[in-house]
């Protein structure tokens, strides 16, 4: 995972990570959005929008997309999205961990299926990457923060167009944490904190890691939350196809190995679950085959087509169908 399964650092290469935290500075909302980098730091606060409320006074199930943990392999992502906007479905909210993070982050800001096809085919890996000598890792997450952040036109995660909610893990007690409000960069920016690779990304007092660590398909967030239809994409690498002839590898498939036994917990809760065929071994910082990975997202979305609409009319929901307003209180 760390070679490439973390790797997704080209459009996950996002995940250069490290601490500090945004300038103060004030916020101005236009008619294209924030002018300014987000003044507040990414935060956790309960219960900002009531989806089991909403949910009864529209009727209607709601439709979580949980965007799971994979490095490089997140490009996949791109392409399950793709499908699912061509069968008009638009989730009511969005849950990332790590690779997922980032593109459900840009995708909650409003961008289209092919504008992210772009953003990641035209990404160098100098936009987010930057090294930084330390004793807790040896790369620096500022840029991977400062560029979310210009995707998303600094909107910070609670003004997004699509509810977001970013997974990381708190390091000192290894516990899950969902950011849903502030920074949004930053939220992504402790998501995608590779542990001994990455500095972690300190907000407040708290050091934060990747949320692979503890959800690396993080569906049971998107039930807690109360969504009924959860499209959760696994994009983990597999085991059996992890190469262990040398300390490299035996490294990542000691991850592979955990990440897939949390993961396969967590899936038996979504309703749909897509898991493009993807078998990398690229290098972390390797930028070809984006195009490859993204059809291989379109590939497994579509072959669940027929998944989705069963689903989708046992719940008597309508493709294209969305919440019509939010309760956002603070």
């Amino acid at each position: 995972m760390i070679k490439i399964k973390y790797g997704f650092i080209a459009f996950a290469v996002f995940s250069v990570v490290g601490c500090q935290t945004m300038p103060q500075s004030k916020i101005t909302v236009g008619s294209t959005g924030l002018s300014e980098s987000p003044s507040v730091e990414a935060q956790v606060r309960a219960d900002r929008i009531n989806f089991k409320k909403i949910k009864q006074q529209q009727s209607r199930p709601i439709v979580a997309l949980v965007l799971g943990s994979g490095g490089a392999r997140g490009y996949a992502h791109i392409g399950v999205i793709k499908v699912l906007e061509q069968q008009g479905i638009r989730p009511d909210f969005i849950v990332g961990t790590s690779a997922g993070s980032i593109v459900g982050s840009i995708y909650a800001s409003g961008k289209t299926a092919d504008e992210l096809r772009d953003i990641a085919l035209n990404m160098k890996a100098n936009d987010v990457r930057d090294i930084k000598l330390d004793m807790k890792g040896f790369f620096d997450g500022k840029k991977v923060e400062n560029y979310v952040n210009q995707q998303v036109n600094n909107t910070p995660l609670e003004l997004l167009k699509t509810p977001m909610y970013v997974v990381a893990t708190e390091l000192k007690e290894g516990k899950k944490v969902v950011f849903n409000y502030g920074n949004t960069g930053q939220a992504v920016r402790a998501s995608v904190s590779i542990p001994s690779m990455f500095v972690p990304t300190k907000i407040g007092e708290d050091e934060y890691v990747d949320g692979g660590l503890v959800s690396p398909v993080p569906v049971d967030v998107a039930r807690d939350l109360g969504a009924d239809i959860i499209i959760a994409v696994d994009i983990l690498a597999q085991p059996m196809h992890t190469e262990t002839s040398n300390v490299w590898g035996m490294f990542n498939q000691n991850i592979n190995i955990m990440q897939n036994h949390l993961a396969r917990e967590e899936l038996k809760h979504a309703n749909i679950v897509i898991q493009p065929d993807l078998r990398e071994k690229g290098h972390i910082f390797d930028v070809k085959g984006r195009e490859m990975t993204i059809q291989a997202g379109i590939d497994a979305a579509q072959n669940q087509l027929q998944q989705i609409s069963t689903v989708f009319n046992q719940k008597q929901v309508p493709q294209g169908q969305r919440l019509q307003q939010f309760s956002v209180h603070d």
